[in-house]
């Protein structure tokens, strides 16, 4: 049983919650890190989960990594753990369904990156992001380097971690590092309520579109157009390709039950 991430599943929507419960602000230490990346693989293989969420509680999202944890270590200390480090947050990244990071208060440093890994950010009125490593003479490493420039553009990327000032949710939604802003008491309920929107869909072809995105951003678009390729030829040998469109030829679009197969 994990410590400080706790895993829930909603049978009736079939909508997991990724919960992190490390008191006072969820500092990300390497045991966090460990049932973050244990949350992940489960939730990946659960068949009954169909869409996340990812989420820190009504008051933080999660302030950062454990500074004092990462105090006294060497850099050789550091280097046996970066790895686990990058692995956990890439297995978050991963998750072959739909996420979304619902964010209340502070997301900085290590808790900016965790945000970054979903595929979705909702974020409450007085939600802040950050990657303020550098005010410790450090960069981000747990993605941010990587994923923010991709979600935000180079330049806006290289203002957030060169001063390490924060961004409230109105400047996350302009400039594309949030997706939707809400009142702090609405945003875990909405982030629930759009994954279980996401859950009614076909999960095959959901799993199909995040990979060859994902996949596609990282590399040039002939590649990119090669992954889609093979991706949407696949979709045709799975029953739900074959239910939608048949109900589309039918009904017309939006009328199919999908069965995840």
């Amino acid at each position: 049983m994990a410590e400080f991430v706790h895993v829930e599943v909603d049978d009736s929507s079939g909508v997991a919650t990724i919960r992190l419960d490390r008191p006072k602000v969820n500092a990300i230490s390497f045991q966090v890190q460990d049932e973050l990346a244990d949350a992940a693989r489960q939730v990946g293989g659960d068949e009954r989960v169909r869409a996340v969420v990812l989420w820190g509680g009504e008051r933080v999202f999660a302030a950062g990594a454990d500074v004092k944890e990462m105090q006294g270590l060497s850099f050789a200390g550091m280097s046996a753990r970066t790895a686990d480090l990058q692995a956990a947050f890439t297995a978050l990244a991963r998750i072959p369904k739909v996420v979304i990071a619902a964010v209340n208060g502070y997301a900085l440093g290590g808790g900016c990156e965790l945000a970054l890994t979903a595929d979705l950010r909702y974020a409450a009125e007085d939600a802040r992001f950050g990657q303020p490593e550098i005010l410790l003479g450090l960069i981000p490493g747990a993605g941010g380097t990587q994923r923010l420039p991709r979600l935000v553009g180079p330049s806006r990327a290289k203002d957030m971690i060169f001063s390490g000032r924060f961004v409230d949710a109105a400047e996350a939604l302009a400039i594309g590092l949030a997706d939707a802003v809400f009142p702090a008491e609405r945003v875990y309920t909405e982030a629930c309520a759009a994954a279980a929107r996401f859950a009614l869909g076909p999960t095959l072809a959901i799993r199909a579109a995040k990979q060859a995105i994902d996949g596609g951003v990282e590399d040039d678009i002939d590649a990119g157009l090669l992954l889609e390729r093979h991706a949407f030829q696949g979709l045709f040998a799975t029953d739900d390709a074959q239910a939608g469109m048949a109900s589309f030829a039918e009904q017309g679009p939006g009328k199919a039950t999908f069965s995840g197969r």
